[in-house]
């Protein structure tokens, strides 16, 4: 193995093998495999190479000849900006290949790249993976040359497999792949909480310990008057009025992409028909020999549909686009008073959800993967089931009907995606890469003489002053121990500890005190000891059919169901009031927890942030005398009730005003960040004059 010399600046190689890969323009759906991913690695590369931290970002992926395709791909190296290139590795087989067709390809690719890393003076620091066959590819060069490498999955098989029916030797043959994948990888980076909390664990129960959910960004929304105007001339040839809604889908013309729904949808409904016009932007067609069989067949559907509802006049779907039409298109249609529709049977992630909220264009998607994550944060449209044309034309429908909601939905949009950028991701994705880069152990196991176990949401955030002079007391106190206690999950913990630049805890209670996990130089681990506590008596299926027959529930998204959590809306206080005695009555020891006037949590009796902080105590052999506790709100109550030193933050909830008067509770002026740290110092002179006053007494 090469010994690798690492400088402060990182060198980022990303490998993508399949589509056509070059800089922009991207004739997106020129092939089946040029999809999202490609723009992914563009947008997530360019913003990398523009940080002073970052020393070159490259991308590498194959060399193949096919005019075409463009001859650039035929380019051994194609420089974008002194510090963004693309390197092609040419693996002796120089045919564009479909990603079906690559695992054969695969190995003469990899040792190309082996000697080509060898022959060069600097090693790159990490690999960034796309997809389980370029984590293949990166796990050998780690052991041939000792280079780390991160993986992004951008779409699991697994679930494609649940969704789509899909079966069969090759689909088992890429679920192992994706396995191993993830479990050879330094690190994962997923987009969405579905993928990063449920679909990558369903793999290996320890891949959450590695995941993080790193948000890609968008272009921001930059359509001028002249690619409004192109996009007017591309879809005025198929519509009788052009002036009409219009209803809105880009998407790759494969199967999973559902598009024949969305057709379906159109045709079924007289009002869409008659007041609105669809548009589909689904590839690039320049003939069948650019195109699968798969797209062909996609395409003929289309075709079919359209033919069969008679909807020629009322629908666009010009055979090629360049990325100023699409952008065009977006401020078009929400310039219509339209609608975005993404009806995929299951979508990863859904960029192009982002890119329509920042034109302020509403939304309508699937049900299943990231849009759920996507619309819940953005608020700029309605899910569906895709498999539904009801459903589909319902949604759209009552947005184009509403002006209210669609004004609303809309200012939601422009607003909430500003945060959505990839500057944003570079900062996430560097901090990851250094992470993984890091040679030496991290320091773990310490000796601590007292612990603040505190909230994150509101209590720790909200305030960045306060969360950097709280970093700054836990970065001097060597022997203070810093551990968290949320109601979120571990991949959204670290998110929010990382995007506020608060410290690294010791531990990780998370999930409403229901799991622990621990910094180790191993890398994060769980506490199996805390969960087979916490397992003694408790059984998630017969708390889920007690809580079904509770009127005003309604259950979280799947991934907000861990082992020992279920979590559900409560439309008030009574409905909490309602499930414990439900529980009671059958039987069943439970704790209820309600918070925030809407989120009701179901843990097993021996669980809780208050149980979770005692165990940690233990584990870390510290006195309960020296904990400490800082909470804002009411999933934070049992913890600041058994606590000695319990601190509420200035800004708490008035749930938990029946603790502002107890002893062990300090009140702080302060709030969030400030007010925890003011809480910690305030007991500590409480406790140095106590033991001055036991001095003088003896």
């Amino acid at each position: 193995m090469l010994e690798l010399s690492r400088g402060s600046c990182l060198h980022i190689v990303s490998i993508a093998l399949g589509g056509c890969l070059k800089a922009e323009p991207v004739r997106y759906g020129i092939t089946e495999d040029t999809g999202g991913h490609i723009a992914y690695v563009l947008g997530e590369m360019q913003a990398l190479s523009e940080r002073a931290d970052v020393d070159h970002a490259e991308i590498v992926t194959r060399l193949f000849d096919e005019p075409a395709l463009d001859p650039v791909h035929a380019q051994p190296r194609e420089a974008i900006t002194p510090k963004l290139s693309i390197t092609r590795i040419d693996s002796g087989n120089r045919a564009y290949l479909s990603k079906e067709a690559l695992a054969a390809d695969r190995k003469a690719f990899t040792e190309a790249l082996i000697s080509e890393l060898r022959g060069r003076s600097r090693l790159p620091d990490v690999i960034h993976a796309h997809f389980a066959d370029a984590a293949d590819v990166a796990a050998k060069v780690e052991k041939a040359l000792g280079i780390p490498f991160i993986y992004t999955a951008h779409s699991l098989g697994r679930d494609k497999q649940d969704v789509m029916g899909l079966s069969g030797t090759g689909h088992s043959a890429r679920i192992a792949e994706e396995t191993r994948a993830i479990e050879r990888a330094a690190a994962i980076v997923g987009s969405s909480r579905d993928e990063c909390e449920r679909q990558i664990p369903s793999y290996t129960d320890t891949a959450v310990c590695k995941t993080y959910r790193i948000p890609p960004g968008i272009l921001v929304a930059s359509a001028n008057d002249e690619a409004v105007c192109s996009a007017s001339a591309l879809i005025a040839p198929f519509l009788r009025d052009p002036t009409r809604p219009i209803v809105l889908a880009v998407a790759r013309p494969v199967a999973k992409k559902n598009l024949a729904t969305l057709v379906e949808a159109f045709g079924m409904s007289n009002d869409l028909r008659t007041r609105c016009n669809l548009v589909i932007l689904a590839g690039v067609r320049e003939g069948p020999q650019t195109q699968s069989g798969e797209q062909n067949a996609v395409m003929h559907g289309l075709f079919a549909a359209i033919d069969r509802h008679g909807l020629y006049g009322s629908v666009a779907y010009p055979k090629s686009h360049t990325r100023e039409d699409v952008d065009g298109l977006y401020r078009l249609a929400a310039e219509s008073g339209g609608v975005f529709v993404n009806p995929a049977l299951m979508e990863p992630y859904g960029l192009t959800l982002v890119e329509a909220a920042s034109y302020g264009l509403p939304v309508v998607a699937t049900r299943n993967g990231g849009p759920i994550d996507i619309i819940g944060e953005l608020k700029h449209g309605l899910l569906i089931d895709p498999t539904s044309p009801a459903d589909l034309a319902g949604a759209i429908g009552r947005i184009i009907d509403d002006r209210e909601l669609w004004q609303t939905f809309s200012r939601n949009g422009q607003a909430n995606s500003q945060a959505m950028n990839w500057d944003a991701y570079a900062d996430a994705f560097v901090s990851v890469a250094r992470a993984v880069c890091e040679t030496s152990p991290a320091q773990a196991e310490r000796n601590f003489d007292s612990l603040l176990v505190s909230d994150i949401d509101n209590t720790l955030t909200g305030c960045p002053e306060g969360a950097g002079r709280f970093a700054s007391f836990v970065h001097r106190s060597p022997g203070f121990a810093f551990a968290v206690a949320t109601g979120r999950s571990l991949t959204e913990a670290r998110r929010l500890i990382r995007e506020w630049s608060l410290p690294e805890p010791v531990a990780w209670i998370t999930s409403v005190g229901s799991e622990i996990y621990h910094r180790t130089s191993n890398g994060l681990e769980p506490d199996t000891d805390f969960a087979s506590l916490v397992a003694e008596g408790w059984d998630a299926n017969r708390v889920e059919d007690i809580c079904a027959t509770v009127p005003g529930l309604e259950p979280q998204a799947v991934y907000e169901q861990r082992p020992f959590k279920r979590s559900y809306f409560a439309a008030s206080h009574a409905v909490a009031e309602a499930v414990r005695h439900a529980l009671r009555l059958k039987g069943v020891a439970a704790r209820v927890i309600y918070s925030h006037g809407r989120l009701l949590d179901v843990l097993p009796l021996r669980a809780g942030k208050g149980a979770a902080m005692a165990f940690l105590g233990r584990k870390l052999d510290i006195e309960a005398a020296r904990i400490f506790a800082a909470g804002d709100s009411g999933n934070d109550e049992d913890m600041l009730t058994v606590c000695q030193n319990a601190i509420l933050v200035g800004n708490h909830s008035d749930e938990l005003a029946g603790l502002r008067s107890q002893p062990n509770v300090y009140v702080a002026r302060r709030s969030h960040g400030s007010g925890a740290l003011e809480g910690v110092l305030a007991h500590r002179r409480q406790r140095r004059r106590s033991a001055v006053r036991l001095q003088g007494a003896a």
